[in-house]
């Protein structure tokens, strides 16, 4: 109670809740860092969020169905041909009044114009044009003949150019059809110049201060002007190519006995520049719009145009398009024919979008949005308590930085600190850096190029290499995402706890490829058939050679036993199944070459073919490694285990 007033407080109802805290954009990456650890498509869980909306409500989805709903209400909005059905109406009513009028007349004149009347062509535009020098003998019945003219006059120009009212009634005036006219031939040459390059500002300026009044948009410049006119232009174009030939031909004649020369030959002009100057603009398409009320020029262009935009907003929300970003959307548009409340939802998630990136979480490549490293190193550290939580608690779950890594013993040298050093500051240096560069006082300013680490005797690595089997048995048995857990997992693991190892992720399919972390994080399983793992082993064989002075160690996760194998005349993948010996045979040399390295090779079997567990058990006897069988769920721990127990058991 303040000042004898009441005051009661309840649930929001006025809209979004203004004291609702900002949309939590790591929410949003962890979800879709969810749907990739669960298998899922990266790509495809991105464009889910975006498609679901904040919360699983107001997404692009949602937006989508309301747009195709209003088309298909917008195709049956009535019957294109109204404007000639209008005009076959009051032709109707025009004759049968001057009919009646020459009935009450005698003579020779009244009967040769009963026979005019008589002999008139079917088309309708054919007799409004043969009865355009018709001495019409009824006053209504002229009244009523001019009405076809004027009104379709008045249709065709206020769709043309919105600034004209009443326009029916104002066309009908030669002093405003010569000021059309006049209008319309400063907009061509305007526009022809523009075509040829040339600088049009002054030139647009006097224009709109002679003719703005048909301009109630306001545009800003000769661009802006150009969009206005080629899209009412479109939907006139549109319109004649949505009707049959016959409705087509009687719609223009209409046309073209309505306006008169003078303005025929002005607007054809118009439209030939805008075509021209907008070439990509929707010319051609027609539209099978149907329904039982007649549709005027003015309502069925507007039918179509409505269409049109509506096309045009599911374009840009269906996001399909190479770089597309929800910018794209036209907000403004999302307002006119979805109303507010959509384009709020727009703008939340426009805004959704730019935080994810300028937060750092998502980026933007030629195939559209994908995480970010920073955003991976989360989902990777995600993936590394997920199998971290099922390990026991033990001696190999503590594995701090401060014993294990880069930071060894301390050499007692300095040098200068570099981007991605784990190494300690050396605060003492660092310090009388500062002061040498600045001079002395307090506080000292500190500058990137005063700071220095810490020299460690760098301690002996491993270089691990992890062979994962990307063949299209390991999506389809649900194998994908505990695959990529593992990976990802072992990654950062390596990365935070074990700098100074060297891991190098390969895949392999029919072929076999090293992946970066973003990359394993994106990939998509192989649909080509084959099981290459002899091109895996030597990928990794290449790495352990690149790192002599470290422990190798490869470990291989397959669902299926080898089914590819490189041809040794032309280097092609070739696929064969069942395994033939040659594929075998390759594939036992690249473990023999590991094994003279002194490569630890263990391999982690999926499933339970009999043949990959007979491959795979020989595999591990003739190396010298270890074969493994977890559960899906577990594949995560045995790996990561078996890379720490083979980094602490390193001779």
């Amino acid at each position: 109670m303040a000042g004898g007033n009441r005051f009661r407080y309840g649930q929001w109802r006025g809209g979004p809740d203004p004291l609702a805290p900002p949309y939590d954009v790591r929410a949003a990456v962890d979800a879709v860092g969810s749907d990739v650890l669960a298998g899922g498509s990266l790509r495809e869980s991105l464009r889910e969020l975006l498609r679901r909306g904040p919360q699983g409500r107001g997404g692009l989805d949602d937006l989508a169905a309301r747009a195709r709903r209003l088309r298909r209400e917008a195709l049956r909005r009535g019957d294109l041909d109204g404007a000639v059905t209008r005009a076959r109406a009051l032709l109707d009513q025009a004759l049968a009044a001057e009919r009646d009028e020459l009935r009450g007349r005698d003579g020779d004149d009244a009967r040769f114009a009963e026979a005019v009347l008589d002999n008139l062509p079917r088309s309708t535009a054919r007799a409004v044009s043969e009865l355009s020098e018709y001495d019409w003998a009824s006053a209504e019945a002229r009244q009523t003949y001019q009405r076809i003219l004027d009104g379709l006059r008045g249709d065709v120009l206020e769709q043309r150019f919105a600034g004209l009212r009443d326009a029916a009634r104002a066309t009908a005036d030669p002093a405003v059809q010569r000021q059309l006219a006049e209008m319309m031939r400063d907009l061509n040459d305007l526009l022809a110049r523009h075509a040829r390059s040339e600088d049009t500002t002054d030139a647009f300026a006097e224009f709109m201060r002679r003719h703005g009044e048909f301009f109630p948009e306001r545009p800003r410049d000769v661009d802006e002007l150009i969009d206005v006119l080629a899209r009412r232009a479109a939907a006139g174009e549109r319109l004649m190519r949505s009707l049959s030939d016959r409705q087509r031909e009687e719609l223009a004649g209409l046309m073209r006995q309505s306006l008169g020369d003078r303005l025929s030959g002005e607007l054809s002009q118009l439209d030939a520049h805008l075509r021209s100057l907008r070439p990509d603009m929707n010319w051609q398409r027609g539209e099978r719009v149907r329904g039982d009320q007649p549709l005027g020029y003015g309502e069925a262009t507007g039918a179509l145009d409505e269409i049109a935009e509506l096309d045009e907003l599911l374009d840009s929300l269906d996001q399909d398009q190479p770089g597309a970003t929800l910018d794209d959307v036209d907000v403004e548009a999302v307002a006119r024919t979805l109303g507010r409340d959509a384009a709020d939802d727009v703008r939340r998630l426009q805004e959704l979008e730019r935080e994810l990136r300028r937060q750092g979480w998502v980026t933007r490549d030629a195939d559209g949005l994908t995480l970010s490293p920073k955003a991976l190193r989360r989902l990777a550290s995600t993936a590394l308590r997920r199998v971290f939580s099922d390990l026991t608690a033990g001696p190999r779950g503590q594995h701090d930085l401060r014993t294990a890594g880069a930071a060894g013993e301390v050499s007692g040298a300095s040098r200068p600190w570099e981007y991605g050093d784990e190494q300690p500051l050396d605060v003492v240096r660092t310090l009388t850096r500062a002061v040498r560069r600045a001079g002395p006082g307090v506080p000292v300013p500190l500058a990137v190029e005063d700071f220095e680490v810490v020299e460690t005797e760098r301690r002996a690595s491993a270089a691990v290499v992890l062979c994962v089997d990307l063949s299209y048995s390991m999506i389809s048995q649900g194998r994908w995402g505990p695959m990529k857990q593992t990976a990802l997992a072992l990654s950062h693991l390596m990365a935070t706890r074990f700098p100074q190892d060297a891991l190098q992720i390969v895949g392999f399919g029919r072929e076999a490829m090293p992946l970066t972390q973003q990359e394993l994080a994106a990939v998509e399983p192989d649909m080509q058939q084959g099981t290459n793992l002899q091109h895996a082993l030597r990928i990794a064989g290449r790495h352990l050679r690149r790192h002599p002075g470290a422990e190798p160690v490869v470990l291989v996760v397959t669902d299926g036993e080898p089914t590819a194998h490189l041809d040794p005349e032309d280097g092609e993948a070739y696929f064969h199944w069942p395994p033939l010996p040659e594929t075998i045979s390759a594939t036992i040399r690249e473990v023999d070459r590991l094994t003279r390295y002194g490569a630890t090779l263990n391999l982690f079997m999926l499933g339970d073919d009999p043949g990959l567990r007979r491959f795979v058990d020989a595999v591990a006897r003739r190396s010298g490694g270890r074969m493994f069988t977890p559960d899906l769920d577990d594949l995560g721990e045995y790996v990561v285990s078996d890379y720490l127990r083979a980094r602490h058991g390193r001779r």
